[in-house]
């Protein structure tokens, strides 16, 4: 999920597709590039593929992060994102590659499961949703796109198993919005407050234990039906953390958690 900033720019990147449009694409193992996408990539993992994947590995998210990932700063945005790290091999292939394909194919991250396509967000100066960008954008060594089978953005989507996943993508997009501006006061985007909220968004197991063995619910009051769900849930609380973290960061107002009087 991008957050488009330069709508002139689409353009260079792809062909813009809408709700009413059709592209022809299919991957499969008969595809003589079949995998070839798999190496040395620039691919980011949102918070959500986070949990998807350390699911996946019965790893803690803790380890997940240490293992397989780079956390950097984008240009323009002071919250850190993470890049997933490639094998140290000749190819640099996606760790996660097999002789037979994806090893994680079922857990695997939005942005694989949606090629050959980008979507992205276009906000107004209010901050709200102005227009949802999609662009078809193959690279030119993929044959999936001479292939005849036709989509549409949702019949990929649902092809894909990809609906669930791109509504947290655009959540974590919704949420990022609010980094474009420097929230941290001058302190840094690697200020013990920012990796406080790093925790809350990436690591959601030590944010669990954050939540539930530290003095978190003696300071801020959250109703008990939430706690209980939030306990069982990852994603419950991966949403919650995004409020929890605009709350006290950003001072965006929820209704899920209130600082309890002293």
């Amino acid at each position: 999920m991008k957050i488009v900033l330069d709508m002139e720019s689409l353009s260079e990147r792809g062909v813009r597709i809408d709700d009413s449009d059709t592209f022809s694409f299919e991957c499969h193992p008969e595809v003589s590039c079949f995998n070839k996408c798999c190496r040395n990539l620039n691919l980011f993992l949102y918070p959500h593929d986070i949990i998807m994947l350390k699911t996946k590995l019965s790893i803690s998210s803790s380890e997940f992060i240490d293992r397989y990932t780079d956390s950097i700063l984008r240009e323009g945005c002071f919250f850190p994102q993470l890049l997933l790290k490639m094998s140290d091999n000749e190819e640099c292939t996606c760790p996660f590659l097999t002789s037979e394909g994806c090893g994680v194919y079922g857990s695997r991250p939005d942005s694989c499961r949606n090629f050959p396509l980008e979507h992205g967000v276009y906000y107004d100066e209010d901050g709200n949703v102005n227009e949802k960008i999609h662009l078809f954008r193959p690279p030119e060594f993929c044959m999936g796109r001479l292939e005849k089978r036709e989509h549409s953005l949702v019949s990929w989507a649902e092809d894909q198993n990809a609906l669930f996943t791109n509504s947290m993508t655009e959540a974590w997009g919704d949420f990022l919005k609010y980094f474009y501006a420097d929230p941290w006061a001058g302190e840094g985007s690697y200020c013990n407050r920012a990796k406080m909220a790093f925790m809350a968004i990436y690591n959601i197991d030590d944010f669990k234990k954050f939540v539930f063995d530290s003095s978190f619910l003696k300071r801020y009051k959250v109703k008990k039906s939430i706690q209980q769900q939030i306990r069982r849930d990852d994603v419950a609380l991966l949403k919650f953390a995004y409020k929890w973290v605009l709350f006290s960061v950003v001072g965006v107002p929820t209704d899920l958690i209130k600082l309890k009087k002293k």
